[in-house]
């Protein structure tokens, strides 16, 4: 499906096709040596994104394509002038839709970088201030990250996270007080035009590239409303244990403090949003199985979260 692709852009025929990443999406790089060329296809999962979700991702991308301060993957047209390609293939039940995206070199973060994660705060709230003042900000069709979607609605975006891999009547009653007080938190916390609009909202390393010393931002394909602290706590996605992250956190917040202001209420919410990131990565990893990673995490990934899920109930987490 993926090769057939090719043939809707105007790249070689002859190009080359190499699955990269299966997650959500599955994520192949396009080759063609003779040429040079290099580009990302990625064929999105049913059911996720209607089309007008997805136009409204690379809408921001666009946007965000002459920043001076961000550097991201821009959508590629086919050769019909579309963004969006539909692919169908007979052994595959159902149509499947594609955005094609330039290549940008570089090496994901290593995650014990302070001075990459100062620069990721600065990156980030150059993010915030974009779609504080853009105009269309506010106006897009995207998922909304909240309380409800997350974890108390009847449908969570990422599914429940009584769910997930290894989760014990003992381990849920953990969950379930860490899951209140998050709710408690979070709901005094309140939304309000200066904690709450359109991010990023998956910044873990993974979707962060390192070239010439700058940060570089891909995959924004869950990209939605929320809490702008709540990028800070999905660039701590899987390393929330590690003893660098409360060195990590004060970098990122120095990058972020010099050019956009941060609220003392925000600042003191930072390990809220981290078990909620922890625990909606919990649901996460229950209910993607069939990817490699999640199934990579498994148990052990439950374990480490009800130990972190203790720490933060007695007020010992960073």
């Amino acid at each position: 499906m993926a090769q057939g692709c090719v043939s809707l852009y105007q790249i070689p025929s002859e190009a080359e096709v190499h699955l990269l990443n299966l997650s959500e999406n599955a994520t192949f790089l396009v080759r063609h040596d003779t040429t040079g060329h290099r580009s990302i296809l990625r064929v999105h999962r049913p059911g996720y994104h209607t089309d007008e979700a997805i136009r409204s991702e690379l809408k921001w991308l666009k946007s965000l394509g002459d920043h001076p301060s961000i550097i991201t993957a821009q959508p590629i047209p086919g050769a019909d002038g579309q963004f969006i390609q539909v692919l169908e293939h007979p052994e595959v039940p159902e149509p499947r839709k594609a955005v094609m995206f330039t290549f940008l070199n570089g090496t994901e973060p290593d995650p014990s970088d302070i001075g990459s994660f100062e620069q990721l705060g600065a990156v980030t709230a150059h993010l915030h201030d974009h779609t504080s003042s853009w105009g269309e900000g506010g106006r897009l069709t995207r998922h909304t990250w909240d309380l409800e979607s997350m974890f108390f609605g009847e449908n969570p975006l990422w599914g429940r996270w009584q769910d997930g891999v290894g989760v014990t009547p003992e381990r849920a009653r953990l969950l379930s007080r860490l899951a209140e007080q998050i709710r408690l938190r979070l709901e005094k916390f309140g939304k309000t035009h200066k904690n709450f609009g359109l991010i990023h909202s998956d910044l873990r390393l993974a979707n962060l590239l390192m070239h010439e010393g700058k940060v570089q931002v891909i995959d924004f394909d869950d990209c939605g409303y929320s809490w702008y602290i709540y990028d800070l706590a999905s660039a701590l996605s899987f390393i929330e244990d590690q003893p660098q992250v409360p060195a990590l956190i004060q970098a990122w917040v120095r990058g972020y403090r010099a050019v956009r202001s941060l609220s003392a209420e925000d600042e003191a919410e930072i390990p809220t949003f981290i078990m909620a990131r922890r625990l909606l990565l919990l649901a996460w990893v229950g209910s993607h199985q069939e990817a490699p990673f999640p199934r990579q995490l498994g148990e052990g990934f439950t374990i480490k979260t009800c130990e972190l899920a203790e720490k933060y109930l007695e007020g010992q987490y960073l």
